[in-house]
């Protein structure tokens, strides 16, 4: 991604930058946010099917309040399905990150730790990588453009990948049946083909994904259901299109997730920002 240059966009007066071609990282996407007044009222975070690293830089720092009420400042690390139920919110003002969304296939090897260990609450990126954290964030602080940024970063997640994997190959091919699938596939269907009991596929996934196969299922349809919605279509029609049993099913998973209502959910500025930089399409499946 050295001479890639980046697209931009400003939905409400945020400033955001998308790599125009692919990094060399697979399972990798990103983009980067610089917000220049106050996140009001805090910011609340969907839940998306991917680790969430926040590498950030500059004079501020934003803080994620999670769902119990602690605190997390400056660049962090969460798992797959993070801000579900809809307590999670970030604050922050002049803040510049880049979000970098990792498939759980790949996670483990650039961040030299395995996604189960990082469900639940976020994890500092201080107490994961210690004092490489820190030059990181002077690295980006010194790079005066997007496309640099986005340069830097893709070298070091793709240097970070040349190490031996940590996901279990038969748990990669699971995720990524579920991913190509929308979340739309049985799971006794993926233990019968890897010739495992589902008690078998449901322990050895959690220990590498950090969630279960029949959650991950969930959130990956719920995360195709939702951006579906932003988009502008009808709630009836992504329901039935998505696999969901009818449309109060859908309101009931949305509701789960975000803790807010189809309706509502429209006007989070996560999702309007997220579908922004993050086109809808279909989702890093890894190299799994």
């Amino acid at each position: 991604m050295g001479s890639t240059t980046a697209e931009r966009d400003e939905p409400a007066g945020w400033d955001v930058a998308r790599p125009r071609r692919p990094g060399r990282a697979a399972g990798v996407d990103m983009a980067g946010f610089q917000v220049p007044g106050p996140l009001v009222g805090g910011l609340r975070v969907v839940p998306h099917p991917a680790v969430m690293l926040i590498l950030e830089w500059g004079a501020t720092s934003s803080t994620v309040e999670d769902d119990a009420g602690r605190r997390h400042r400056g660049s962090l690390v969460a798992g797959p399905g993070f801000g579900s139920g809809g307590g999670v919110r970030a604050w922050g003002e002049h803040v510049e990150c880049v979000q970098v969304r990792l498939s759980p296939v790949v996670a483990g090897t650039v961040l030299g730790a395995c996604p189960a260990d990082l469900a639940g609450s976020p994890v500092s990126l201080d107490d994961l990588w210690g004092r490489e954290a820190s030059r990181i964030r002077e690295q980006l602080g010194e790079l005066p453009l997007w496309e640099y940024r986005f340069a830097f970063i893709d070298t070091l997640l793709a240097r970070r990948l040349e190490a031996r994997s940590l996901m279990d190959p038969a748990v990669a091919w699971a995720w990524n049946r579920i991913v190509v699938g929308r979340g739309r596939v049985r799971i006794d269907h993926l233990a019968a083909e890897l010739g495992w009991s589902r008690k078998r596929l449901w322990s050895r996934f959690h220990s590498h994904i950090g969630i279960p196969p029949k959650a991950a299922a969930k959130l990956v349809r719920f995360d195709h259901a939702v951006h579906r919605l932003v988009a502008g279509e009808g709630a009836a029609q992504v329901a039935a299109d998505g696999g969901y049993c009818d449309q109060s099913h859908l309101h009931r998973d949305v509701m789960a997730f975000t803790g807010t209502t189809p309706a509502t959910v429209l006007s989070e500025p996560f999702l309007t920002v997220d579908d922004r930089a993050w086109p809808t399409t279909e989702p890093p499946t890894g190299n799994g």
